[in-house]
This record gives C-alpha cells, sequence and structure tokens, in this order.
C-alpha cells in the first residue's frame, strides 16, 4: 500500500469523525421517529397511555373514508398543477433572469418578497384579497361586471380555485435554483453553438433546458412534497370545506391529531411519508437526474 492511500485512509477517518454528530442527530431526530410512526400506525394510542396494537385498523378505517379519497384527488390535481404550471412559472421566470433584463434585479427582489413571509400570514392576506365585500379582486371584477358576486374560500369550486391561486405563481424557489443552475452553465458551451449557427429558442430548448433537468427535477419533487404538507393555506382560508372540496392529508392529520387518535394519525403520517418517497422515485427516473448533463 503507497504512502498516498494510507494518508487518503487517514483522511476518511477525520472526514467519518466530523460526520459522527451529524449521523448522531440524524438517528435521533429523524431515523428513530420514523420508525416510532410506522410502528405505532398499526396502534390505537391516544398519546398519553401505551399504544396497543390493532393491525391494519386504521389503514382500513383511512381507505373506507370519503374524505380521504377527495384528500388523494386533491393532491393529484394539485401535484399535477405544481409540476407544470407552478414549475413552468418558476423556469420562465429564471430565464428571464438569466438574460438579465433592465430592472431584473428589482424584479427579483419583489418576487422573492411572498417567500419571506410566513404560510399563515400570507393565507389571511389571501382571506382578504378574495373577500367577496371589500376584496381587490372582487372590486376589479365588478369594474366590469358590477353583478359580480362570489365566496371565493366557500363556494365550490371556487374554493378549490382560490386555494390553488394563493401558491401557484409564487415559485420564488424553483426561480432561484434553476437561475443558480444556468449560471453554472459555461459560457463556452452558449458560445459554442451561437457560432454554429443555433437560434435563441434553440439554445434555450437544446442546450439550457437538458443542462438544468437536475435543478428542474429537484424543484418538481420540492413543489409536489409542499402540495403533500400543504397546511396553512387551507387550514385559515377554507378549513378543507366547503364539504371536504379543499381537503388535504395534512388537514386530516392534525384533525387526527386533535381528537387524541394519534395511531391513526401516524398512519396518515405513513401514506404522506410513502407518497413523498414515490414522489421522489418517480421524478428521479423521469428526470433522468442521476445522469450526468456534462
Amino acid at each position: 500500500m503507497t504512502k498516498a492511500s494510507l494518508r487518503t485512509r487517514k483522511n476518511y477517518k477525520w472526514i467519518y469523525l466530523f460526520l459522527l454528530p451529524t449521523l448522531i442527530i440524524f438517528l435521533l431526530f429523524y431515523f428513530v421517529p420514523i420508525i416510532q410512526v410506522f410502528f405505532t400506525s398499526f396502534t390505537s394510542w391516544d398519546g398519553f397511555n401505551s399504544p396497543s396494537f390493532n393491525g391494519i385498523d386504521n389503514y382500513t378505517t383511512l381507505f373506507s373514508r370519503s374524505s380521504f379519497h377527495l384528500a388523494l384527488r386533491n393532491l393529484f390535481v394539485w401535484s399535477l398543477i405544481a409540476a407544470t404550471v407552478h414549475v413552468g412559472f418558476g423556469v420562465l421566470v429564471a430565464f428571464i433572469f438569466y438574460r438579465q433584463p433592465k430592472g431584473w434585479k428589482l424584479t427579483r427582489t419583489l418576487f422573492m418578497v411572498p417567500n419571506v413571509i410566513s404560510a399563515a400570514a400570507w393565507a389571511m392576506i389571501y382571506r382578504f384579497i378574495f373577500n367577496n365585500q371589500f376584496g381587490v379582486l372582487n372590486q376589479l371584477i365588478r369594474t366590469v361586471n358590477p353583478d359580480f358576486s362570489i365566496n371565493w374560500f366557500y363556494s365550490s369550486p371556487w374554493a378549490f380555485i382560490a386555494i390553488t391561486l394563493t401558491w401557484v405563481f409564487y415559485a420564488v424557489i424553483v426561480a432561484l435554483v434553476v437561475h443558480g443552475d444556468l449560471m453554472n452553465i459555461p459560457q463556452e458551451i452558449n458560445e459554442a453553438a451561437v457560432i454554429d449557427g443555433a437560434t435563441p429558442w434553440q439554445l434555450i430548448s437544446k442546450i439550457q433546458l437538458p443542462l438544468c433537468k437536475a435543478s428542474i427535477g429537484t424543484s418538481i419533487i420540492i413543489s409536489i412534497s409542499s402540495r403533500i404538507t400543504m397546511y396553512e393555506q387551507i387550514s385559515l382560508t377554507t378549513a378543507g370545506g366547503p364539504g371536504d372540496d379543499t381537503i388535504s392529508l395534512s388537514m386530516m392529520l392534525v384533525s387526527a391529531v386533535m381528537d387524541y387518535r394519534y395511531g391513526f394519525a401516524n398512519a396518515i403520517g405513513v401514506i404522506m411519508f410513502v407518497l413523498g418517497i414515490i414522489i421522489l422515485l418517480v421524478v428521479n427516473k423521469l428526470m433522468k437526474m442521476n445522469e450526468s448533463v456534462y
């Protein structure tokens, strides 16, 4: 064994040593709780007394509920919108920033403002924007149609549309992630394509977009995962209504916790966890994120 390899092995020991605190934190605060969630999802547990094993009763109860089916339907639709409109808008904004038109820095700063406001505060802002009596949106519509009257958050199907509008065009994370990937593309590649006669659209579609597939795939995963865990926007606006039109898995989970049905709540948590893993694997496969782009 050479001296260089021995030195490398010694360096690995230091790397493992520095990784040890992170590994311990991960095991204590992530891995162990995940295992506990999976275990207690097969129990009847009120959070105070010891869990009692009840087999798959929590899951059979969950799958038999119409609200669960509606929550899955809502999640499916929101996921499609997130993966297409939400991410697509963020990618468009990223390409605009990449071209650096006049005033792009100010626009980027203003575009980030909603992201620094908490989801709860943002939901309350939208309650006023969509208010039927004095909301900005309805007032603008009434300038064209004086008889217009819709209680956005309290009538079907407008509640679902209103909830969607609270997040669909606020793709700050997507724009920043993709813009960072665009900035990392070597200028030599763009210059060579231009010399070879590539049009601006060909430069985008044939070179820049394919080279950003990892960041776009990551954005899709983040966006859909946010739909799985979406709670504040729904709780503070429609509370899952009208009926169950805007119900979500996170709303069902919190409701179960408030009713001291922790075993049932953890069963919902397991479903959310599994859906997240499936989305991660599917997007990773479709976007070929493990393949090198250079």
